[in-house]
């Protein structure tokens, strides 16, 4: 299979020719107006496949298809928003030439406008497919699995790209042209308009069981899905999908300008787009981890309903999502499943099981969430994971009763002053071994207060579900202190790993943080604890582990 890419070297070309790299029957032709750029690429890529650069303007592409006869071309240069007033002739000149086609294109007009060569392309027996990516053929597909379940009204979705995913500079002039203009959209339960990058919600993406990102800051992005994603939803009456890079502060200048175009009716700041393509790609902090949702709000069994679906990426397996999709479309032409002939958006490009296999064997998690407010406190939080925690810990978090589990622990308390004022002042008990202990668990509020006594010593807290930027997270409150933890299924451990904390209301800066590995676990029919809570430059403040057993459980 010969398979000419447009724009072969940019960021989504070249990171789908690296997913077939493994694929020997493939030849890319790797094309772009810098032939200098194609040859780097080509000398660097590792693969199975076969990789020729090919200088090529999109102008020139007729040209190309006669003298290479490709199976398959694939847009991947953008900016589609740009193509201006022949941006269909790509699309135009592979029908001409009978050949097969697929894009990224992420410009809702362009994506939107592909059926109208439908009938071409089906007297010409190929298949044309544009918005082949994330965006909208993932949260098409998402949203397809919950209707099975569901009549949906309202949708929200965004995508969260890890701060190192680097953006391609075609990427930035496209969102920074549209920062400012309207954007079409469905609000209402009919045609409307929002602004670009003018309007902004949080969002906390956390898959059940797995470390939540930060809760971020997504704004209105021109994306396919407003308008290809409706038509395949009666029911739906609203759609909003936004974008929600980091650094905030970089994303909150574009929002400030996007703000400034939309009211005093600016011109584009599309001739600033290499500027902000330079900072953004040089300010990379934070955690390496990226993640998606989508959530639908809607009628099921006449009742109001509303269900998200979480994506999170770590490390380097994030930025190729985008680019799995056409990944996963060639390798189903490669053993004789071809898409239908025509022309269309590719919202029914694939199904969620597809994503599943891609997924299978990276480090990308997926899951999805129903709030059940009559939950006890841990079932909230874990939702689908609790179910694969160790019976032990189900036990003791799958009640909101008053309950009492009692046994025995170890205690080392920190060494130094401050360790030492800390701890006094919460109430953690001194060093001792083989210990009594009590626990008692009772309803508070809408939260539960833990009392801790150990040999005599008694200390407590509060937990709750969080909210706002703590939502998904366990609160627990010693005191004027307040910690937002993440509950994290690890194996047959309840990690507890903190996220956030404040001192008197007031937030405490990350560096202070107080860290140490504090799990549950269950042995020997045993629930058992190990909590460890250091604070950096004090050090340890103290350390407890130990066995619970219920007063309801039996002996022996």
């Amino acid at each position: 299979m010969k398979i000419l890419i447009l724009g072969g070297y940019g960021v989504f070309g070249g990171r789908l020719a690296e997913l077939l790299s493994d694929l020997p029957q493939i030849e890319f032709l790797i094309c772009g107006r810098d032939l200098t750029r194609a040859r780097a690429f080509c000398a660097r890529y590792r693969g199975k496949a076969r990789v020729r650069p090919f200088v090529l303007d999109r102008a020139d592409i007729a040209e190309a298809l006669r003298a290479q006869k490709p199976d398959l071309v694939i847009d991947a240069s953008g900016p589609f928003q740009k193509y201006g007033a022949h941006r269909y002739h790509v699309i135009a000149s592979c029908i001409d030439a009978g050949v097969d086609y697929l894009d990224f294109a992420d410009a809702a007009d362009f994506v939107f406008g592909v059926s109208k060569f439908d009938r071409q392309a089906k007297l010409a027996g190929v298949f044309v497919l544009s918005g082949v990516s994330s965006f909208p053929v993932l949260t098409a597909a998402v949203l397809r699995e919950m209707a099975k379940t569901m009549d949906i009204e309202v949708v929200e979705g965004g995508i969260a790209p890890s701060p190192y995913a680097g953006i391609g500079l075609n990427v930035m002039r496209a969102v920074v042209d549209y920062a400012g203009a309207p954007v079409k959209l469905r609000r209402h339960g009919g045609p409307s308009h929002g602004i670009g990058l003018g309007e902004s919600m949080r969002f906390t993406v956390a898959v059940p069981g797995r470390l939540p990102l930060r809760n971020i800051h997504f704004s209105l992005v021109d994306v396919p899905d407003l308008q290809v994603i409706p038509p395949e939803h009666p029911t739906m009456t609203d759609i909003w999908m936004g974008a929600g890079p980091v650094p905030e502060i970089l994303h909150r200048i574009l929002n400030l300008l996007a703000r400034l175009r939309s009211t005093f009716g600016l011109p584009s700041f599309e001739p600033f787009s290499r500027l902000f393509y330079a900072v953004l790609n040089r300010m990379r902090f934070g955690e390496h981890r990226g993640g998606m949702f989508v959530r639908a709000k809607g009628v099921a069994d006449a009742r109001s309903v509303e269900r998200t679906w979480h994506l999170l990426a770590e490390g380097d397996d994030g930025p190729y999502i985008p680019s799995m999709a056409i990944e996963a479309i060639v390798r189903k032409l490669l053993t004789g499943e071809r898409p239908p002939s025509g022309a269309r958006p590719a919202v029914r490009a694939l199904d969620l099981a597809d994503y599943d296999t891609l997924f299978r064997g990276r480090k990308i998690y997926t899951g999805f969430r129903e709030p059940a407010p009559q939950a006890p406190l841990y079932r909230k939080i874990l939702e689908s994971a609790f179910a694969t925690l160790p019976q032990r810990l189900q036990d003791l978090h799958g009640t909101s009763a008053t309950r009492q589990w009692t046994g025995f622990a170890e205690i080392r308390r920190g060494r130094g002053l401050m360790a030492a004022l800390v701890a006094t002042l919460i109430g953690f008990p001194k060093t001792a071994s083989n210990v009594p202990v009590t626990v008692t668990f009772s309803p508070e509020n809408g939260a539960e207060r833990w009392v801790r006594d150990f040999g005599g010593k008694r200390f407590s807290s509060v937990q709750s579900v969080g909210a706002d930027r703590d939502e998904h997270l366990l609160i627990e409150r010693f005191g004027p202190a307040k910690f937002a933890v993440a509950l994290i299924v690890e194996d047959d451990r309840l990690l507890l790993v903190p996220r956030r904390w404040t001192l008197f209301g007031i937030p405490m800066p990350d560096i202070l943080l107080p860290s140490g590995v504090s799990f549950e676990t269950e042995r020997d029919g045993h629930f058992c604890f190990d909590v460890d809570i250091s604070m950096p430059i004090i050090g340890r403040i103290v350390a407890y582990r130990g066995t619970l057993r219920s007063s309801n459980q039996p002996t022996g």
